[in-house]
């Protein structure tokens, strides 16, 4: 049960601030629902792709493996499937009349796939482990979800530069996640001193993000 709790608590408090920050036209529980129940359903076919993805890769150097394993195998499989379930549930919903809604979706459906991962990180490791995550894992697959609903919203609603916001909204999550990853990947003692500075810097872009949804 402790490790349970520790496993969700930061996915609730982090998906609980997304909500109040969504002032003026609350979405529907059970939409946000279906969002995180998606999110934890595309584990499945992330983990598939993910096995599939990782036998292409040979004996290159590691910072190759690494940058094939963060950028392609983790980043692309995960924040593709997000992109897609975003996109099936809720482009043509009645419900997605706001920039600020992309966000809120978006974020529902990461750490739905979040919540999953991190439970499964939890019991394999420990109680150390789920402390070290509800700082830094978890609070990034958000910071990506923000970014990813910010294009996603401005694609919808803005009348310029439709195709390239979309486009945004699935790339730009797979970069800052590639650079995340790829800085643990390594294990590199320099690229590991960036990593907090570059925790920093995501959650200073997300928080802009926010600010300029509204």
């Amino acid at each position: 049960m402790n490790l349970t709790l520790i496993a969700l608590a930061p996915i609730v408090i982090i998906l609980v601030y997304i909500y109040i920050r969504d002032k003026y036209d609350k979405e529907p529980l059970s939409l946000l629902f279906k969002s995180l129940l998606a999110g934890a359903i595309i584990v499945i076919p992330i983990v598939i792709l993910e096995s599939w993805l990782s036998g292409f890769i040979g004996n290159p150097s590691s910072y190759q493996a690494a940058a094939y394993n963060a950028f392609v195998v983790a980043a692309f499989s995960e924040e593709s499937f997000k992109f897609l379930a975003l996109y099936l549930l809720i482009w043509k919903s009645r419900h997605f009349d706001e920039r600020f809604d992309g966000i809120v979706y978006a974020v529902f459906i990461s750490l739905g796939f979040a919540a999953v991962e991190n439970i499964m990180y939890v019991y394999n490791h420990g109680l150390s482990t789920g402390i070290l995550r509800a700082f830094t894992a978890v609070p990034a697959h958000a910071i990506f979800g923000v970014c990813m609903g910010f294009y996603f919203g401005l694609s919808k609603f803005s009348t310029e530069n439709t195709s390239i916001n979309l486009m945004k909204a699935l790339f730009i999550p797979i970069l800052l996640h590639g650079v995340y990853d790829f800085i643990l990947m390594t294990g590199h003692p320099l690229l590991l001193f960036v990593f907090i500075p570059y925790l920093i810097f995501l959650w200073r872009y997300a928080i802009k993000k926010l600010k300029n949804a509204h």
